[in-house]
């Protein structure tokens, strides 16, 4: 019988087959691969106990993920705004000395690098000074907090408030693993877990159970422990006159808040050493900062972008390379973006640019506002003239340094940032002209010279620093005091069973 069909129909026959056919190939691929994953099913090669600090130890049972953390060791990554190298900001923006003027961070502050370094790092800094300032100087044992896993094995070991107690140099020989697996990980589930105490009584205070976190919110809160703004509490309830680590948050966790609860009670972090002033030096808010951004309001978390998933063979894993979201602008960004890679970097920097411009006139200004309020102090101004202005200058600071603090503000959340540096412009000059009335009425006529700190050096002696001094007490650190804790670290390390199964 004649095939009386027309031949388009043929054509729409055949092409239907081709893509049943395809489908068909899809779906047996994927069959093989779950095969595949199912047939590598997980198998523990060693057992790994509740606070086991060692990384490689917990390598052992999941190599993909440990292969991928080690490359944070990796300083190759530069962007328009510094990367993942150590770099001395004091010698990129010398105007931060004056205004960490009598705090640490006027001696040494260098850009972070990846967790791999959070060990090396807190001994290569002048802020912890030499061997005798770390065994009975103003650094407290508090400070190690968020460097490494041998701190909640540590607080196990001898409670909240014994680890906070003392000096820097008393847990030397204990905190030597850098920032890993037991931070954020249970190893009997792998589930995500809060092991420092400070998020966990925030929460509490604001009648919240880290519990009831989703996993999704858990991605971001287990970054939460450190990335954060903290303080060291002396009042602590039954931790009093210990510098127990809390976290600002009783009044909400915007930058005013924060400000409020600070000013409540009093606290300052240091007395500037030209102005007076009593200083706030915030940390890292990029949580806070963070939360107010289009990205946490869609319910994306810090791992989506700093950690994405990551394919190998059959196998689907978290990237623990934690690293900017700029140098994987594939796996991170255009997962959800469909732009090319320039036209997302381009955004990004767009934004930075113009945050960067604003927040460096407001570090002019800050400069400017400490040094005419020398000049008033000089020119015998009285504590009640000078008890608003201060307080003014603390507050336009405190604006500054939540910016500037954070990691990638300007990109988590530019609307948020933009409208704290703003305020910060409009209070720090309002300091400035109550100061030009007060010198006004001190008799003093004219301008007050802005200084000369174009390098790091002028900033540091105009202050009343030495740089010469200050170099060779970290020498002495480090040839002294340094050494003692790497050999007792590695006594102790060496008694330490790896049990296989």
């Amino acid at each position: 019988m004649e095939n009386k069909r027309k031949p388009w129909v043929n054509w729409v026959l055949f092409s239907a087959t081709v893509v049943v056919v395809f489908l068909l190939g899809l779906l047996a691929s994927s069959v093989t691969e779950r095969k595949a994953e199912k047939a590598t099913v997980f198998k523990p090669t060693v057992q790994i106990s509740e606070f086991e600090p060692r990384n490689e130890v917990w390598g052992k049972n999941y190599p993909k993920q440990y292969q991928s953390y080690i490359q944070t060791k990796d300083t190759s990554f530069k962007s328009k705004y510094n990367g993942n190298a150590m770099i001395d900001m004091l010698a990129v923006d010398p105007r931060l000395v004056v205004l960490w003027a009598g705090y640490p961070f006027s001696k040494d502050y260098n850009q972070g690098r990846g967790h791999f370094y959070a060990i090396t790092d807190s001994y290569n800094t002048l802020r912890n000074g030499g061997p005798k300032n770390a065994e009975e100087g103003t650094t407290p044992s508090t400070c190690w907090t968020c460097k490494s896993p041998d701190v909640p094995r540590l607080m196990k070991e001898i409670g909240i408030p014994a680890f906070y107690k003392g000096k820097w140099a008393s847990k030397g020989s204990e905190i030597v693993n850098h920032i890993g697996c037991a931070d954020c990980h249970d190893p009997a589930t792998m589930n995500l877990r809060i092991t420092r105490p400070a998020l966990k009584e925030a929460f509490a205070r604001q009648g919240k159970k880290i519990e009831d976190a989703t996993h999704q919110e858990m991605r971001s809160l287990v970054c939460a422990q450190c990335h954060v703004e903290y303080y060291f509490n002396k009042k602590y309830p039954g931790a009093e006159e210990i510098p127990y680590l809390t976290f600002p948050w009783d009044k909400s966790m915007t930058a005013e808040g924060m400000e409020e609860y600070y000013d409540a009670i009093q606290f300052s972090d240091w007395t500037h050493a030209l102005s007076k002033a009593p200083m706030l030096k915030a940390q890292h808010p990029d949580y806070e900062v963070y939360t107010t951004g289009i990205h946490a309001e869609r319910g994306v978390s810090c791992a989506d972008c700093h950690m994405p998933y990551k394919t190998e063979g059959s196998q689907k894993f978290t990237d623990h390379h934690m690293q900017s979201p700029l140098n994987n602008i594939a796996n991170s960004c255009q997962v959800c973006h469909r732009e090319e890679a320039s036209t997302l970097l381009k955004n990004v920097y767009d934004r930075q640019d113009k945050i960067i411009e604003n927040r460096d006139q407001l570090e002019i200004l800050l400069v400017q506002a400490h040094v005419e309020a020398k000049k008033a102090w000089d020119s015998g101004a009285t504590e009640e003239q000078m008890k608003d202005i201060l307080q003014d200058i603390r507050h336009g600071q405190w604006r500054w340094d939540y910016v500037a603090a954070g990691h990638g503000n300007s990109f988590h959340s530019p609307v948020e940032t933009s409208r704290v540096i703003s305020k910060g412009i409009t209070v720090t000059q309002e300091a400035r002209i109550k100061l030009a009335v007060l010198l006004k009425k001190l008799g003093f006529e004219g301008k007050v010279e802005y200084p000369d700190i174009t390098t790091k050096e002028k900033a540091q002696i105009f202050i009343g620093l030495k740089p010469d001094e200050m170099k060779a007490e970290k020498e002495a650190f480090k040839k002294g005091l340094l050494l003692q804790w790497t050999e007792d670290a590695k006594k102790r390390e060496s008694k330490m069973e790896i049990k296989y199964y």
